[in-house]
């Protein structure tokens, strides 16, 4: 089979052979190009944020202020308190504090929560490989997440334009109205 960047290059600079081919020939050409090209722009799904958006209800509030209080807290696997949060025991911290209640895990919450094509401050953000989520953030505004990056570090905040966070962004949820 010929490699991808050659059939570009056959189909671009020899178009009177590709008019002499026999048509079913062109015809399978033209539908590997065609392929080709959907796949390219097929990339995976798009970050978007709405931060224009209208007022945000006192639950996001809350659990963009209990997230923010959390900032500093020391990442510990499993963690669930002010002694030690993982990235999901941040969410459920800081979605009890708003009284609302999420599953324990990133996949979980992935998998569980109403997805959402942009995310508003107070959303939710995953991440992974495939389809299965193994981290999870609380969107800030302002292209920023809040999160718990894992061992040795720190609730932090970061700035969701880094190639990282696009490269792995599965999808949003809005648990909170």
């Amino acid at each position: 089979m010929m490699p991808i960047a050659s059939l570009f290059r056959h189909a671009r600079h020899a178009p009177s052979r590709l008019r002499q081919a026999r048509p079913r020939r062109r015809a399978a050409l033209s539908l590997v190009l065609a392929t080709v090209t959907l796949l390219a722009g097929c990339a995976g799904p798009r970050l978007a944020t709405d931060d224009h958006a209208a007022g945000l209800s006192i639950e996001r509030l809350l659990v963009l202020d209990q997230a923010r209080e959390a900032l500093g807290t020391p990442y510990r696997w499993g963690g669930a308190s002010s002694g030690g949060l993982d990235c999901s025991g941040l969410v459920l911290v800081s979605y009890r504090a708003a009284g609302l209640r999420v599953p324990r895990t990133a996949d979980a919450q992935y998998r569980a929560l109403p997805p959402i094509e942009a995310a508003r401050p107070g959303d939710l953000l995953f991440f992974g490989r495939g389809s299965r989520a193994s981290h999870v953030g609380i969107y800030a505004g302002d292209g920023r997440m809040i999160h718990a990056p894992g061992r040795g570090r720190a609730v932090t905040t970061t700035a969701l334009e880094l190639d990282y966070w696009q490269e792995r962004f599965l999808g949003a949820a809005a648990p909170a109205p």
